[in-house]
């Protein structure tokens, strides 16, 4: 059983990379944005940065949902703090988190080339950075550079979830 959070700011790929992983371990796929509430999802659309507090609830509702997949499951989920990732550690202990690592440019890149079909706009991609509390000395956590391509980035994974590069 694996339970494993796709994590990052804004436009490193994590819906991507999610359901490639998902699929190849044939576990369920967990949207986090999916479970924002309509209040997030209209300072997000509105370019206001989300605080802690109007994250509180959503990373509740988000570590029963990830608990209540007994065999496991793929979470997308920013994850920005390391005190967001240990909410969702106390819901499931053995938590992996696969940072998806890319630079300010490329994220807004992204994120500008989706303005429209996404609830998150470009102009708060500057504070996901500001918010990022870099994973890397925590354990149960896989770097990837977020703009590898996605075959690339599904057999890191894989092969960390082996356990070749755990």
């Amino acid at each position: 059983m694996v339970w494993m959070v796709m994590m990052g700011v804004a436009g490193c790929g994590k819906s991507s990379l999610g359901k490639a992983v998902a699929a190849m371990a044939g576990l369920p796929m967990i949207e986090g944005d999916d479970y924002h509430s309509p209040d997030n999802v209209a300072k997000m659309r509105s370019g206001i940065p989300l605080t802690d507090s109007d994250r509180a609830n959503w990373l509740d509702v988000l570590a029963g949902v990830l608990s209540s997949h007994a065999e496991g499951a793929v979470l997308t989920c920013s994850a920005l703090k390391r005190a967001y990732r240990d909410r969702l550690r106390a819901a499931v202990p053995d938590l992996k988190f696969v940072f998806l690592d890319i630079d300010r440019q490329a994220a807004h890149g992204r994120v500008q080339a989706r303005a429209g079909e996404h609830l998150f706009p470009p102009s708060l991609v500057e504070s996901q950075f500001v918010t990022l509390e870099s994973p890397l000395d925590e354990a149960g956590v896989l770097r990837v550079c977020a703009t590898d391509n996605l075959d690339a980035l599904s057999r890191q994974v894989r092969d960390w979830m082996a356990g070749d590069d755990a």
